[in-house]
């Protein structure tokens, strides 16, 4: 009979300890939450144009929306049109952007707004309106009421056609010269490396032929038919844009990487230095490839740009050879040996265009 009574005491325990957990989720869950004001953008009425593509267009703030559990509160903007808010498939489908925890404000860019406004279904050089609402979500998502701005985005014109860079890096040969591509009316863009077996001169050709070319004038900048080089500062590789239309060029040191534990052990002051140090690739500019060569160990690897994790691609696998935007998966080598490793990438005019979703590429153990 002991034995009976002792049960029923402890599934009496156990029903009364479970019925308070139940209890409590129910209360806080209940609790109102709420924003205590409306959302407020900085400007109503934006004309997008490319002259405004890396200016901030729009600043939207909001108030801060209090839980009843203290914890940070992640927010978020939704985008859509005013004709998908309404019924039950309401906002389904809006353009949803991140925005950080415990931030109270969202500055965009004319590219980032543009985009938006595009692929909305705006049409180009007429306005349309778009609604904004924000997002907070804790322990439940809260939205706060619409906001609407009226926009006019654009679509950039496109532009083709190339200029052509003999360098001494390939021996000033113009019909393997690095091609770069038009990305606005007058102004091209490309990339090329630099040996440290090879000098630092080179020139800018109209053509894949000397009948036109330029060279430096006595400041650095372009002047035709100069038969001064331009000079690179130091070996490595670099993102060339050159604008005709100012006689102007500038070199900015752009190398993809390869980062992870299959490219170098730990070391006594750094366990992780495989993550910490990318091994730099080189561009092969008539491929448009860059490529890494040398031992790698068994381990993960994925590609970084400019020895930063600001642009970095990762794979969901090992088998389909591509390479995601911000993902956090890697590359498995099994073996350790000397492998060459290529990455592709469309990186035109990053600065307006950004970065790709995906890219390609290839291990090869040799």
């Amino acid at each position: 009979m002991k034995k009976y009574i002792k049960k029923l005491a402890l599934l009496c325990t156990i029903l009364f300890l479970g019925a308070s957990c139940t209890n409590d989720a129910v209360l806080t869950t209940l609790q109102e939450v709420s924003f205590s004001g409306k959302v407020e953008a900085s400007s109503s009425t934006i004309v997008l144009t490319a002259d405004s593509t890396n200016d901030p267009v729009v600043v939207f703030s909001w108030p801060e929306v209090v839980y009843p559990v203290q914890a940070p509160v992640t927010y978020a903007l939704q985008f859509d049109i005013p004709s998908a808010i309404l019924g039950t498939t309401a906002w389904n489908n809006a353009i949803r952007v991140e925005v950080g925890e415990d931030a109270l404000s969202k500055s965009l860019l004319g590219t980032d707004l543009n985009k938006i406004a595009l692929a909305l279904g705006l049409q180009s050089d007429i306005a349309g309106e778009i609604v904004v609402r924000v997002e907070s979500n804790l322990d439940r998502r809260i939205y706060s009421e619409p906001i609407t701005l009226t926009v006019t985005p654009y679509v950039k014109t496109v532009v083709f056609g190339a200029i052509y860079m003999p360098g001494s890096y390939q021996d000033f040969n113009i019909d393997t010269a690095a091609a770069l591509d038009a990305i606005s009316s007058g102004i091209y863009q490309g990339y090329v490396s630099f040996p440290d077996s090879k000098g630092l001169g080179f020139k800018f050709n109209t053509e894949r032929n000397w009948n036109q070319f330029y060279g430096a004038d006595a400041n650095g900048n372009l002047q035709k038919m100069s038969d001064t080089d331009f000079q690179i500062a130091t070996a490595g590789s670099y993102q060339m844009t050159v604008n005709l239309n100012t006689l102007k060029w500038t070199a900015s040191p752009y190398s993809w990487g390869i980062v992870g534990d299959a490219t170098h052990e730990p070391t006594r002051d750094d366990a992780n230095y495989g993550w910490n140090h990318s091994s730099k690739m080189t561009y092969n500019h008539q491929l448009k490839t860059w490529k890494f060569t040398g031992v790698l160990r068994a381990g993960n690897l994925k590609f970084r740009l400019n020895d930063s994790w600001t642009i970095n691609y990762g794979a969901k696998n090992n088998d389909e050879g591509i390479m995601y935007l911000d993902n956090a998966g890697a590359h498995y080598i099994g073996e350790a040996g000397t492998y060459e490793i290529t990455f592709t990438i469309n990186d035109i005019d990053p600065a307006n265009n950004g970065y790709p979703p995906t890219g390609t590429y290839t291990v090869t153990k040799i």
